[in-house]
């Protein structure tokens, strides 16, 4: 009973830290798009 509960936690520990890499790859995307669009509107002027 004891291994099971540790897989378990195993597994829930190893879903959570992708989860949290594929959010920082997300955040990393949208902070991009912002400074492209900044660096456009700044061009432009």
């Amino acid at each position: 009973m004891t291994r099971i509960a540790s897989l378990c936690i195993v597994l829930l520990a190893l879903t959570a830290c992708e989860t949290a890499k594929g959010a920082g790859r997300d955040i990393g995307k949208a902070g991009d798009a912002i400074a492209d669009g900044a660096q456009d509107v700044q061009d432009s002027l």
